[in-house]
């Protein structure tokens, strides 16, 4: 009789236990969130393509192969200092032909427009100083031979033969005169002058092309883009580099045709790129677009973004992550957007009260990407976040806080 009684308690303990365990497990548990106080932004998160906000380009003005490199991307530089330099052998050789053409032109003018070549000048002068000599002696006796011939002491053959000698003489100084202004004329000078200013512009051109075989930075700033290795052909007009000041950049950011209304000027602009984790560069919307661009299978419009870059390591040509900030909300009551709901043509949440749901009907605000304000419910409410269990009004759940 007590074994009966014993089987038939332990079978009560089991039954009751059994049954306790299936009203327990027809309650779900359901992951809840609670609203809070706190700021909410909503922020638009799109790409974008960095710029300088001040830049010029480093052309060749002449070509050559790279001879020197003075500098790399990345690199600040101040303006004019050289960048790189270029083979100037064959115009280093130019230059020394034209700079003694030079010289040999300038020879040659000195010696003409002193008169001549001085053996030339000095043989003419060595004879023209004997040819006056012997007029001199020739004069004297002729004059000698007519006062003779008029006290009836000489004879008219004497004084014509005297004559005659004076005539010879100076025949012969006429020629001598004669042959020194052969050696040099106009033509003669103004040949040795053409030739001395074709050599002066031959070595202007080589020093001119000589100064285009260094290549300066136009501007002072960061080298951004830079290629170049020793060796590299460079044509007139190829690009060198690319230099800008990078303490401010500019940002172009590539927004979405439906959300341009989200964007004004001034907005606040927050930068990340995917090379550096961790950093951020902080900003502001400067430009809104003035057309709409096809970017792949996108209908963008091209914001305009002014960046403070001051450890200028956020480089031109850079694809980074832009968030803009469109609106800011102090002190609100936020949920995870999640949580919202919209059923029957209303928009909710389901509320925990107590141990049961209810559905309280809200009214959203700014939202986030994850984040939503909300009016109708109150700082620590809880809400019941997505789950494949159904939900209805009145039902009993156990709250889990994931």
């Amino acid at each position: 009789m007590k074994r009966l009684l014993l089987i038939l308690t332990l079978a009560a303990v089991v039954l009751v236990v059994v049954f306790v365990a299936r009203q327990k497990n027809s309650i779900p548990e359901i992951p809840f969130a609670k609203a809070a106080r706190e700021e909410i932004v909503s922020a638009l998160s799109t790409n974008g393509k960095v710029e300088p906000t001040e830049w010029a380009v480093a052309h060749a003005e002449a070509g050559g192969g790279v001879e020197r490199i003075f500098v790399q991307k990345g690199q600040e530089v101040p303006k004019g200092a050289p960048l790189v330099e270029l083979d100037a052998r064959a115009v280093q050789s130019e230059l020394a032909s034209a700079q003694a053409r030079i010289a040999q032109a300038q020879a040659e003018l000195q010696t003409l427009r002193q008169g001549g070549r001085s053996s030339d000048v000095a043989t003419i002068d060595s004879g023209v100083a004997a040819a006056r000599q012997e007029l001199a002696v020739a004069q004297r006796e002729y004059e000698t031979a007519k006062r003779l011939q008029a006290k009836n002491a000489g004879t008219l053959e004497e004084v014509r033969i005297a004559k005659d000698r004076v005539d010879r003489a100076q025949v012969q100084v006429q020629g001598y005169e004669s042959r020194r202004t052969t050696l040099v004329n106009r033509p003669d000078i103004a040949g040795a002058e053409g030739r001395l200013r074709e050599a002066e512009a031959s070595a202007a051109a080589a020093r001119a092309r000589m100064s285009m075989t260094v290549i300066p930075a136009p501007i002072s700033g960061i080298v951004y883009q830079f290629d170049l290795k020793n060796g590299a052909y460079l044509n007139p007009g190829d690009l060198v580099a690319s230099i800008g000041k990078l303490d401010r950049v500019r940002v172009i950011v590539y927004v979405d045709e439906p959300d341009l209304g989200r964007v004004e000027i001034g907005k606040p602009v927050n930068i990340t790129w995917d090379a550096m984790p961790g950093r951020s560069w902080k900003g502001a919307v400067e430009r809104m677009p003035t057309q709409v661009t096809t970017l792949g299978a996108r209908q963008v419009g091209e914001v305009s973004s002014v960046i403070d870059n001051p450890s200028r390591d956020l480089l031109p040509g850079t694809n980074v992550n832009v968030e803009i900030r469109s609106q800011a909300v102090q002190n609100a009551i936020v949920i995870p957007t999640a949580a919202v709901r919209r059923e029957n043509g209303k928009v909710g949440v389901y509320l925990l009260v107590g141990d049961r749901i209810a559905w309280r009907d809200i009214k959203l605000g700014v939202a986030s990407a994850a984040r939503t304000q909300v009016d109708g419910l109150s700082d620590g409410d809880s809400v019941a976040l997505p789950t494949d269990r159904p939900l209805k009004p009145a039902q009993q759940v156990v709250a889990t806080y994931p």
